[in-house]
């Protein structure tokens, strides 16, 4: 079975909290992108971030594209934060790859920071 390309926006990019949960499971950083401009995304207790696609007002978000083994991909989601799941996401260059996004439940009553583009950014804000 070949691997899977996975889209990450906030603490499994490299360098971040949990970049280890893709490295333990062999996964391989392929390049940074940008998705379509049809996402929000909002800061769930400034800890991680909560990406979804709208049908109006969204931007593009950046993203890390990741190699991951097929077995890899569940034992990263098993460990990623409540409210967050797989599905697909469209890149800016139009091709569709796995990510993780958020479930509109957990954004309720959550800081939304679309206007930064991206988790990197929001927390160099300062």
């Amino acid at each position: 079975m070949k691997n899977v390309r996975l889209a990450v926006n906030g603490t499994l990019m490299r360098g971040l909290e949990l970049n280890a949960n893709l490295l333990t499971v062999g996964a391989t950083f392929l390049r940074e992108a940008m998705t379509e401009p049809t996402y929000r995304l909002w800061s769930i207790g400034d800890r991680y971030p909560a990406m979804i696609r709208v049908a109006t007002g969204g931007v593009a978000i950046a993203v890390e594209v990741w190699d991951v083994p097929p077995a890899g991909l569940s034992e990263i989601l098993w460990q990623e934060p409540p409210g967050l799941c797989i599905g697909k996401v469209r890149l800016a260059d139009g091709e569709i790859v796995l990510g993780v996004l958020g479930e509109a439940i957990a954004t309720e009553g959550q800081q939304e920071i679309t206007q930064w583009g991206g988790w990197r950014e929001y927390m160099n804000k300062s």
